[in-house]
């Protein structure tokens, strides 16, 4: 008897590679793979208007698909792609689960947000199946697709753990890439380019292809009310972003926004998986989200690469040579929000009027820890004086990242900004 599993549901921002890595899976785990694809074949979506049954909706289906297409119960698997198109296939996947003939493997890119399908509610089968979120490949995958070997991974790791500089041959290699992950970013669209041609013109219309679809999502899908707005905040960010304290500031979106008008719109980009929020904290300790400001935050891109995009033409040229200025903090701010938000960390920073501010805060083997990035190097005043008075600030470690080789300062531990992305694994002794 083969064993029942819920349909898997796989969120995410649009061309993430959901698609492409379901088929994969199936292909490679079932002998006979059924795909759905229900923008491609809206038609698709009345084998589900009826009866919910299982048996009917295969009778259906199988009368709407190829003659070759084989529904053989343990050994196939339903692929159904775009699934918020077909508001009751989702519903549907509640009697798949219970059925448990058929493994389903359901994809989605506005899942979560508000708004979308209002005309056609959706009853969500809570408890019959399970949520995955796909994100854009990460810097440690980057690098997988550039022939870095796992040879590589381990002396890094290891060097991390004991604190020991990277060689010199490795250290110039790995800021090498970094700086081509600051362009080309993890969509896999753009990342494919950059692997098959190295043109990096190339890879930015691939990039603004995605931006304007996002863009065009706004306008399609958004409930009426905030479409305008929605659109405007998600244009403001490079500004939001351009300011010494990046709070996002709804004022800097359109002059008299405020929130009670506008929050809703942010929320909405959010839910699609195009941004991340970072929250201020009131207190530098943990739970770091019970401490968190609701109504003080920092928005990043997701992905990198698309924040790259959004800028002027020149900018890929400036990052390569290096001449990024004021704004340099700017696209290392966010670098490092795609790193940590791509390892499923949520983003909390430290401000006050004081003066005091740090990047980032992470929680690190029960404690908090501070992290400072740098896009090339600094004094980090503002962690050096929260660690001087742990008394007051209950801090005892920080990380410093910038144009350095692994080293440590007393509490303060420097990394290259190439290991941001194996923050989540540092280990401090006890």
């Amino acid at each position: 008897m083969t064993p029942k599993h819920k349909p898997l549901v796989i969120k995410g921002c649009r061309q993430c590679g959901k698609t492409f890595s379901a088929t994969a899976f199936a292909e490679a785990n079932y002998e006979y793979v059924v795909g759905i694809n229900f923008i491609e074949q809206p038609e698709l979506c009345r084998a589900f208007e009826g009866s919910l049954k299982i048996d009917d909706i295969i009778m259906y289906l199988s009368t709407m698909l190829d003659i070759n297409t084989r529904f053989v119960p343990g050994r196939t698997c339903i692929i159904l792609d775009e699934i918020q198109e077909c508001p009751q296939a989702r519903t549907a996947l509640k009697f798949f689960c219970i059925d448990g003939r058929y493994d389903v493997i359901a994809t989605g890119s506005l899942l979560g947000v508000s708004g979308y399908n209002e005309d056609k509610p959706v009853s969500i089968p809570i408890g019959y199946e399970t949520q995955i979120d796909m994100y854009p490949l990460d810097f440690e995958e980057f690098l997988w697709a550039n022939g870095i070997s796992e040879e590589v991974f381990q002396l890094l790791r290891h060097n991390l753990e004991n604190r020991i500089p990277v060689p010199t041959p490795i250290h110039l290699r790995m800021k090498e890439l970094l700086l081509r992950y600051l362009i080309v970013g993890g969509m896999p669209e753009a990342v494919n380019i950059y692997l098959d041609t190295k043109q990096m013109n190339q890879v930015l219309l691939a990039q603004r292809g995605i931006v304007n679809g996002y863009r065009d999502d706004m306008l399609k899908y958004a409930p009426k009310e905030l479409k305008s707005k929605i659109r405007e905040s998600f244009d403001s960010i490079p500004k939001q972003l351009r300011r010494e304290y990046k709070k996002f500031q709804y004022s800097i979106v359109r002059t008299g926004a405020t929130s009670a008008r506008y929050a809703g719109a942010v929320q909405w980009i959010e839910d699609a998986a195009i941004i991340r929020r970072a929250y201020n904290v009131s207190i530098t300790e943990l739970p770091l989200d019970g401490n968190a400001i609701d109504s003080e935050y920092k928005v990043y891109m997701a992905d990198i690469g698309l924040l790259i995009s959004m800028l002027e033409d020149e900018t890929q040229a400036d990052i390569l040579m290096g001449n990024l200025h004021t704004y340099k903090g700017a696209i290392f701010e966010n670098l490092m929000a795609d790193f940590l938000g791509k390892s499923g960390k949520k983003l909390y920073y430290y401000h006050k009027e004081t003066g005091l501010e740090v990047d980032f805060l992470l929680r690190i083997q029960g404690e908090c820890v501070l992290v400072e990035c740098k896009a090339q190097t600094g004094n980090a005043k503002s962690a050096k004086t929260i660690l001087k008075h742990p008394e007051k600030y209950h801090v005892r470690h920080a990380i410093k990242l910038g144009d350095y080789n692994i080293g440590q300062e007393g509490p303060m531990l420097t990394l290259p900004l190439y290991l941001g992305f194996m923050l989540p694994s540092v280990k401090f002794e006890e």
